[in-house]
């Protein structure tokens, strides 16, 4: 019959020629490849046109027009120029970024984005305000800021500075902020003892404050070596009391019998004894303070130079407070005078009801004056009551303050 049955399965077909199969896969390969090709080359030349695939790149008058007529009918589109500028829609002359910005198309249609800074209504530096600034640097604090004083025929008087900067606020002493329980310890008298300063700037903590008597002795150089340790301080004007002149507060007290012109001359000499404090506190003065007509000229004085006042309590018919008020003085009331008794344990018991005054209010103002027993108690004490969560302040972070209102 022809066929070789004795021959293995399959091997009497016919071998079919390769060359066919090698062709067409060759074919395959390059269409693949030019497929691959034209891909890359439409996707990079659609990234790298402005307009992509859409259009071709405009001539800059064609762009220039149709930016016009689109200026024409929409105010998002801003204007184009005869170099065929037109602004951003998105951002039409820095709305948002604060600069003029425009956009230009060039000849090869590319799009250029053109920031230019908006004018300023005055040449030279640009200037951050800020708020006032509350204390002073601490290498500095020895040194007046001579923009808060003016020079008198008295001395140099405290003044608030040309951008509303009171001295309160400059010769304040820095505390935390927080809102705990707080205590303004106020040491008066110093510099009338050359022994009792010393020892009270030496051993008492530096969040006391010290104030000065106005008759006192080298009080610019008492005053440097305070402001050296952190004392925040005050100034003592001698005031009549209701006994004067069986108690005499000194030569140049004010007096109710004196005119508005005489106290305030009588003041501003004072003031002129020292620099770098942050107000006035009475020495004496019940008489003085009672009387509206003697102490108006005064507060409205103190309200102009920026200063506070700190009434020592001891005249339950003081008007301080009130005529304060109405001149937007800065004014605080002592609560308790701790050493009236001077002995450690009373003083002691004083402090202690200071502190029961300032855990039920919050605050509480105590002061006393430089005799030793004063200023050993009070530092004693001090460093017991700061375990008990107590933030000791100078006496201008509790007063009441109209700019803080």
């Amino acid at each position: 019959m022809g066929t070789d049955l004795h021959a293995p399965l399959g091997q009497n077909r016919k071998v079919r020629p390769a060359r066919r199969r090698d062709f067409r896969r060759s074919l395959g390969y390059a269409l693949i490849s030019l497929c691959a090709a034209t891909v890359v080359s439409l996707s990079a030349w659609s990234a790298l046109s402005p307009d992509g695939l859409t259009h071709a790149p405009e001539p800059p008058e064609l762009a220039s027009k149709e930016a016009a007529s689109a200026g024409e009918t929409s105010a998002t589109a801003g204007k184009a120029d005869a170099a065929g500028r037109r602004k951003s829609p998105l951002r039409p002359d820095g709305a948002l970024s604060g600069a003029h910005v425009e956009e230009m198309l060039t000849n090869d249609g590319a799009a250029v984005t053109k920031y230019t800074p908006r004018s300023r209504e005055s040449d030279g530096p640009a200037f951050i305000k800020v708020g006032a600034v509350r204390g002073q640097d601490p290498r500095m604090a020895a040194l007046p800021n001579d923009d808060l004083l003016e020079d008198s025929p008295l001395g140099r008087l405290p003044i608030a500075g040309p951008d509303g900067l009171r001295p309160m606020d400059q010769y304040a002493r820095p505390w935390s902020g927080a809102r705990g329980t707080r205590i303004a310890l106020v040491l008066g008298g110093l510099g009338l003892s050359q022994t009792g300063t010393q020892r009270a700037i030496r051993d008492l903590p530096p969040e006391v404050t010290l104030a000065f008597a106005a008759a006192g002795n080298s009080l610019q150089r008492w005053m440097q070596d305070a402001r050296r340790d952190g004392h925040e301080i005050l100034l003592q004007i001698p005031m009549e009391p209701f006994d004067y002149p069986d108690n005499d507060p000194g030569p140049h007290a004010l007096r109710v019998s004196l005119s508005a012109t005489k106290n305030l001359a009588e003041l501003h000499r004072s003031m002129g004894q020292i620099t770098n404090y942050t107000g006035i506190m009475n020495y004496l003065g019940g008489r003085f303070l009672s009387d509206a007509d003697a102490l108006e000229p005064v507060m409205r004085d103190l309200g102009k130079r920026g200063l506070l006042f700190l009434d020592d309590g001891t005249s339950a018919q003081s008007l301080s407070g009130t005529l304060a008020g109405a001149f937007d003085v800065p004014h605080g009331f002592a609560d308790v005078i701790v050493d009236s008794e001077l002995s450690r344990g009373a003083i002691l018991r004083k402090l202690d009801e200071l502190e029961r005054v300032a855990r039920r209010n919050g605050t509480a103002i105590g002061v006393a004056s430089a005799f030793e027993e004063s200023v050993a108690a009070i530092s004693e004490w001090m460093q017991e009551a700061g375990g008990r969560g107590i933030e000791f302040v100078g006496v201008s972070a509790l007063v009441k303050d109209p700019q803080q209102k």
